[in-house]
């Protein structure tokens, strides 16, 4: 893999050294009182730069209010270290807080987190996004002895299937949960309404992962699937409208509606508030159908 970042501005190297220190000293916090024997021996593998600012393709548009991330995959030893809320909250916390803040960090942090074992099965079964991680990616750190495994390109007809059957059960699964929503609204059950369309969003996100890339991340966080999926499809960026104040409101109420709605007695949504979500959510759900309809007539095309 690559390991060099002389594509990228001074700063930018400046900012991305910074955060794998943050994610190393955090992790070493986070694992050093461990006494469980589970969570012992924890270890940082690799930290790869992906996406855009792996292949120099990034961009930074203040006028148009979008700046592309930094797309981190960071590799442990054992999955028991994938979990976010143990062992990287604090984190992310801290990036974002520095992010906040401008001084040493201005970029936003994207993360993702995997063991070896479970990034060589997806290689091992054709997994395209761990495949172009491996070929466009630049390592950041490494520890030495712990290679990835050669990838194994799946046939035109095994991707076929595969993607179809991912389209089929998750879009699926995405306009239930947006026929239920709006039949809670109907009802005037706002909040149970906020949860299902958050529920909704979240599944058309992971249906285009799922039918572009045969992977999806293992995350409820809506900024983060927003941002991803607006990297891999483009045209995602015109569903959530950033111009008013009401517009980012609305979108922080179906954000927050994963936890707030279902526990909060302070979440508070209106009807016509719900009705902007709804509309977001139909042009969403159209543009996703198109894409996925898209990349399955390619594929039927190879096959």
């Amino acid at each position: 893999m690559k390991t060099s970042l002389d594509h990228l501005p001074e700063g930018k190297r400046r900012e991305l050294a910074h955060v794998v220190e943050v994610l190393r000293d955090r992790f070493a916090f986070a694992t050093a009182r461990r006494t469980q024997v589970r969570t012992r021996g924890g270890q940082i593998l690799k930290i790869i730069l992906f996406g855009s600012y792996a292949r120099g393709d990034w961009v930074e548009d203040p006028v148009g209010r979008y700046f592309s991330d930094y797309d981190l995959l960071v590799v442990v030893n054992r999955e028991e270290f994938t979990d976010i809320a143990e062992y990287w909250e604090k984190a992310e916390a801290q990036l974002l807080e520095e992010l906040s803040a401008g001084q040493v960090l201005r970029t936003p942090v994207s993360l993702i987190y995997h063991d070896l074992d479970d990034v060589n099965e997806k290689l091992r079964l054709g997994r395209y996004f761990f495949m172009d991680i491996l070929r466009e990616g630049i390592v950041l750190f490494e520890e030495p002895g712990f290679a990835f495994v050669e990838s194994q390109p799946l046939s035109p007809e095994q991707a076929l299937q595969e993607t179809r059957d991912y389209y089929e059960e998750w879009f699926e699964s995405a306009e239930r949960f947006f026929i239920n929503a709006r039949d809670n609204a109907a009802r005037g059950w706002n909040k149970e309404a906020a949860f299902l369309l958050h529920q909704a969003t979240e599944r058309f996100y992971h249906c285009l992962f799922l039918v572009r890339t045969l992977y999806s991340p293992k995350t409820h966080n809506l900024n983060r699937l927003r941002d991803m999926a607006e990297q891999l499809e483009p045209s995602l960026k015109q569903v959530w409208p950033r111009d008013t104040r009401a517009q980012k409101r609305c979108y922080s109420l179906l954000r927050d509606a994963y936890v707030k709605a279902r526990y909060s007695r302070s979440y508070r949504i209106t009807a016509e508030e719900l009705d902007w979500i709804s509309e977001r959510v139909t042009v969403l759900q159209t543009l996703v159908r198109e894409a996925c309809e898209r990349r399955i007539e390619t594929l039927a095309t190879a096959a």
